[in-house]
This record gives C-alpha cells, sequence and structure tokens, in this order.
C-alpha cells in the first residue's frame, strides 16, 4: 500500500484491531471534530487518523504507517501548524493526558496530549512551576520541541534547555527514551529540532521554585506608541534577569469577546513577569507607567497559577498567520522602523506585533547541549494576522536589524512550511539534517517546519 488516498476501510480496520484508541476515515462522524486545531488556517484532509490512546499506540501507529511508506503527521493541540497533511497518517495525540510531579526531585513527567494549565496547576501544589508559554492552553510537546520561549526565560532559560528525558517513537516504529548518556544524537536534536524526529509519547524537565510572582500588563492608547516603545528600549538594558517582558502593539476587532478598552483601536501593552518582590516589581515598573496616558494597569502580585493573565493570549480557535525573525539589537532607528511599519499612522494588518526581550538566560547555552540556537539574539520580534495574501511587511521591514534567523515556533502558516533552515545557524542545521537522514531517510515526516534528510559530509 503506498501514500495518496488508496486507503481503504479494510486497511483501517487492521490499525484499529492494533490500537486501544481511534482509527477515522474521511467521512466518518468523528473525522472532522478529531481534525480541528486551535489555528484554523490549516486544514488537515489526511488518508486516514489514529486517535491514539497511549505510547503503545503510537508505536503500533507509526509502524502501520512505516511499513507502507506512508508520511506521518501529528497534531495535540494544534497551535502551530506549518502545513497541511494532505495524504499518509495522521496521530492525533490529544487523549493522551497525564501530568506526574516529583517534588523532591523537582521535576515533571508529562504525556503527549498534556497542556500547560494541566503541568502549572500539578507543580503549584508543590510550589514549583514549569518553563511554560503565555498561553496556558498550549500544548507542552510542540510548545517544548520548537525551544519554549516562555514567561521567565530570562532567569530560567528555553523550556528545551530543563528537558532531562524524551520518550519517542522513531520512523521505524521504535520506542526511544533519550536523555544525555542515552541515544544522545537523538536527545540533542529533538530539543529544538520540533517535530521531525519521531512522535514524542511523553517528556521529563526539570521545574522551577516559583509559586508566585509580580506580573500582568500596562496598556497605553496608540497615540502614546512612540514614547512607550522608545521608554520601553531605553528600560530593558538595566532590568534583572528575573524580568522577562515584551512589548505588544495590538490592533484588535471590534468584536464582544475581546474588553471594551481594546477594541476597534491600536493598544500598546507592555507585559511583565518579575520574580522577585511585589515591592521591588512596583519600583522597576514606574518609568514605564510614566511614559504615557494609562488604558489600564494589571500589574499585581499573583500566584503563578494565574500567570496566563499577563498576555491574556486568545482562548477561542481562529485561522492566524505568524511570522517572527530574532533582532541582533533595537536602537532607536530600529524602534522608528517599527513604528513607521506598525505603528499609529502605519498601514498595518497584524493583529499583533510583538517584541520580547531575550538576554539573560536564553543567551547562555545550556548545561546539555541542544539545537535551540538563538543565543545571541536581543529580542524576538512576531507578528500574528488574520489570513492574508499580503506579504508579510513588518518583518521584512525589520531585516537591517535581524540576526537572519527566525525562532519556529512563531511561525504558523503554510507559507512558513520552507523556512526551518533559517530556525538555526548553518553547523547546527547540518547536523539536524545528519541525524535526520539516519532516523527518518524517507522523511516520513515531513508535515512540519521540515528538516530534510542529508547524509552525512554532504
Amino acid at each position: 500500500m503506498t501514500t495518496g488516498k488508496s486507503i481503504v476501510r479494510p486497511a483501517a480496520e487492521e490499525l484499529s484491531e492494533r490500537l486501544r484508541g481511534q482509527v477515522l476515515l474521511p467521512g466518518d462522524d468523528d473525522f472532522g471534530l478529531e481534525l480541528e486545531g486551535f489555528n484554523q488556517i490549516t486544514e488537515h484532509s489526511p488518508d486516514l487518523m489514529a486517535v491514539v490512546a497511549g505510547a503503545e499506540d503510537v508505536r503500533e501507529a507509526v509502524g502501520f504507517a512505516a511499513a507502507r511508506g506512508m508520511p506521518v503527521a501529528v497534531q495535540a493541540t494544534g497551535h502551530g501548524p506549518s502545513t497541511a497533511a494532505d495524504c499518509g497518517l495522521l496521530i492525533n495525540t490529544r487523549r493522551m493526558r497525564g501530568v506526574r510531579i516529583d517534588p523532591d526531585a523537582r521535576t515533571a513527567r508529562v504525556a503527549a496530549g498534556a497542556q500547560w494549565f494541566e503541568v502549572i496547576e500539578a507543580a503549584a501544589e508543590h510550589g514549583l512551576a514549569p518553563l511554560n508559554g503565555s498561553s496556558p492552553l498550549t500544548g507542552v510537546i510542540g510548545y517544548t520541541l520548537g525551544g519554549g520561549l516562555g514567561l521567565m526565560a530570562r532567569r530560567y532559560g528555553y523550556a528545551a534547555d530543563r528537558v532531562t528525558a524524551v520518550e519517542i517513537v522513531t520512523p521505524d516504529g521504535e520506542s526511544h527514551r533519550a536523555t544525555a548518556d542515552r541515544d544522545t544524537d537523538l536527545f540533542w536534536a529533538v530539543r529544538g529540532g520540533k517535530g521531525n524526529f519521531g512522535v514524542v509519547t511523553a517528556l521529563e524537565f526539570g521545574l522551577v521554585p516559583v509559586s508566585r510572582l509580580y506580573g500582568g500588563g500596562l496598556y497605553f492608547a496608540g497615540e502614546a506608541a512612540a514614547e512607550v516603545m522608545h521608554a520601553w528600549r531605553d528600560w530593558t538594558p538595566a532590568v534583572p534577569e528575573d524580568l522577562t517582558s515584551s512589548l505588544a502593539l495590538l490592533r484588535l476587532p471590534d468584536v464582544e469577546a475581546i474588553p471594551p478598552f481594546l477594541r476597534g483601536r491600536l493598544t500598546v501593552h507592555v507585559r511583565i513577569a518579575h520574580l522577585g518582590s511585589a515591592e521591588e516589581g512596583k519600583k522597576l515598573a514606574e518609568p514605564l507607567r510614566a511614559a504615557g496616558p494609562l488604558v489600564a494597569d494589571t500589574l499585581a502580585d499573583m500566584p503563578y497559577t494565574r500567570c496566563g493573565e499577563i498576555h491574556n493570549d486568545p482562548t477561542e480557535p481562529i485561522p492566524y498567520s505568524e511570522r517572527s525573525m530574532m533582532l541582533r539589537e533595537l536602537d532607536g532607528a530600529a524602534t522608528d522602523a517599527l513604528l513607521a511599519l506598525a505603528g499609529p499612522s502605519a498601514d498595518c494588518i497584524d493583529l499583533t506585533v510583538e517584541l520580547r526581550q531575550l538576554g539573560g538566560a536564553v543567551g547562555r547555552p545550556p548545561e546539555v547541549p541542544n539545537a535551540v540556537d538563538h543565543r545571541d539574539a536581543a529580542f524576538a520580534l512576531s507578528t500574528l494576522s488574520l489570513p492574508d495574501d499580503r506579504p508579510p511587511l513588518v518583518v521584512d521591514g525589520m531585516a537591517a536589524w535581524g540576526t537572519g534567523r527566525r525562532y519556529l515556533n512563531f511561525l504558523a502558516s503554510p507559507d512558513t512550511a520552507d523556512l526551518a533552515e533559517s530556525g538555526y545557524e548553518p553547523a547546527t542545521f547540518a547536523r539536524l539534517a545528519e541525524i535526520k537522514a539516519k532516523v527518518d531517510p524517507r522523511n516520513l515526516f515531513r508535515f512540519n517546519h521540515n528538516i530534510a534528510p542529508r547524509p552525512s559530509g554532504f
């Protein structure tokens, strides 16, 4: 049996007999429902889908596909698709829940379908926290495999830096537990190489001793964008690593789901997560509060379980395109250029244009090396927009200040599928391609930011 639309129900029934989960074909009652992801910009159309119930189901499903030369796609929450699975097998891991905390070791073991809010809540019972992202609804696995640039990044680094073990089914259908001492090439590649090397069924990673923070947002009228952006840029070099912040220009539609003060207008949103005392946090934020007329101020001492309130990311599925560029600096000229592209007088189509301050721990190599680059970048620039045929003017317009690299977790939509190489330094990408050639020589896992196999010495 080959790829394409030649899959027939007897083949699906054969796979179904081997799984505890469910096998679905196009036209089945639940097929469309199980196919849905959070970002609806991509419509998958696989030949069949396996809604797996556990790691053994994954092994059986991948082995089934490998024996037939079928390409394989993987989806849990579906936050960051880069290309549609238009044939082959889609493995849906969203039923694989489960979070186990070891408070003594300060670690978590997380199954493939878990979302960050589950880990946040479980860890909080022990005064601990994971290195999650801005949205607690994001899937743990996909976020971490792409690096994981989170709310405490400047203090604790990328989420991938804290991973201690990866349980993965490789394209040959074999299960592996990769660590710093076992399957070391695979362990290096998966942590930063995204979903190119198989289906991750579980991750183990370190937690940090955080139970509260001083965080939230400062919202300013769009007319003050220049003053606020320059003030934030001048402020960032002096803040401690315990403080991670970002600035976003928001152009949100006038719809009921959005707070009235944000609807149908440009708003500047400064997001802050400070791990020190509330008193210190208030003092650090004072220069920003004075930067312009405040529309809203949500900064407060809060339990870490409320960390999703800092960015207030969307909670309902929508179709969106996301693009990114890593910046080596943000000087006055760069700030003025970004204001010209996305400020009050710009013809900007993006719902969000965001700058995240880097440096600190994300600028240093991890204790166990991995494939996450960008250690020399000072800021991450990203944009989020509704589907549109126009080019990404904001990101492209900032190329003069870019490192030449992109952050792949902030690239979503089919027109970003071929940008995998831009996420890495040349030596990193070459090593990833060599490992891909060993692990997945037929490139069965290609519905992603694809790293094509490259033989050693290419």
